[in-house]
């Protein structure tokens, strides 16, 4: 998890270096181009194989909703301080869970409703409202994690139904699909450094979720989650010794308080897991 959180600063880090100038659209059309090169071994034998309508039709919608997410990141980053981009980033979990429960049907327990109000009030000492002008880079990091909650919405339905590998593959297939119209709208030709960075992103996004997929190999939620907070840590300190970022306290403040709410949610989940696991001679025997 250590390795993933300093793969996830290392993606803002580039894009947040790209800045403005080359169109959000283009940048992400780009950086996912190149990340289509890692995945290949997995996705063509998957084309091969091919899916039923219905999962297609999932696997159209959460691209849709990755592209919208991807470009609405790419937008923020170049606006806004990357240790805010994690920060706001951090609401993704909560969305996925008030989305779990009022779409699929998952319980929503009164103490994981109380953390969702507190993860939500960490959110508010980020963004303080009311108390400074929030740019445009604010609100669309917030659309950003919506978009991206919802995607991984689609995706724990569709992990039923593909391996997680061509879930990942395909998400990355529908996404070059959908952004090239709307890159091919604005595009600007890019030089050959700025198309080396794009491939350094998708070499540190492909690393990062293979590191975390390690990680969740490897130990419960419970001790990998807690990790996830020294990402706002480190995109602090990349902030303000690279692009000469100030440290906002109430952002760390906000961040902590957000993941700690989140903490809490995954490990009354894992309990609620082993609560209703029977032990594993039990279930043998059964």
């Amino acid at each position: 998890m250590l390795s993933a959180g300093l793969c996830f600063v290392a993606v803002n880090g580039t894009v947040r270096w790209l800045g403005q100038s080359l169109p959000a659209a283009e940048a992400a059309f780009l950086r996912f181009v190149f990340g289509l090169v890692f995945l290949v071994p997995v996705l063509l034998p998957a084309l091969r194989r091919g899916f039923a309508p219905k999962v297609w039709r999932l696997f159209a919608l959460r691209g849709a909703l990755h592209v919208v997410a991807v470009i609405l990141w790419f937008y923020a980053m170049a606006r806004i301080t990357v240790a805010e981009v994690t920060a706001i980033g951090f609401l993704n979990p909560i969305i996925v869970t008030v989305g779990a429960a009022l779409l699929l049907g998952e319980r929503l327990s009164w103490r994981r409703g109380l953390a969702i109000v507190v993860a939500l009030g960490g959110a508010l000492i980020v963004l303080r409202p009311g108390l400074r002008v929030l740019e445009a880079g604010h609100i669309a990091q917030l659309g950003a994690a919506v978009a991206f909650g919802s995607s991984y919405l689609v995706a724990k339905r569709l992990s039923d139904l593909a391996p997680p590998a061509v879930v990942v593959a395909i998400m990355s297939l529908t996404v070059c699909i959908g952004l090239a119209p709307i890159a091919a709208l604005d595009w600007v030709a890019p030089s050959a450094l700025q198309c080396a960075v794009l491939a350094c992103t998708a070499a540190f996004a492909t690393a990062a979720h293979y590191a975390m997929t390690r990680a969740f190999v490897a130990a419960p939620l419970t001790v990998t989650q807690p990790v996830v907070f020294l990402q706002l840590i480190w995109a602090s300190l990349l902030g303000a010794l690279v692009f000469a970022e100030p440290v906002d306290l109430w952002v760390l403040i906000g961040g902590g308080v957000m993941i700690g709410a989140i903490c809490y949610i995954t490990w009354r989940e894992a309990r609620l897991r082993r609560a209703v696991t029977p032990p594993p001679g039990l279930a043998r025997e059964g």
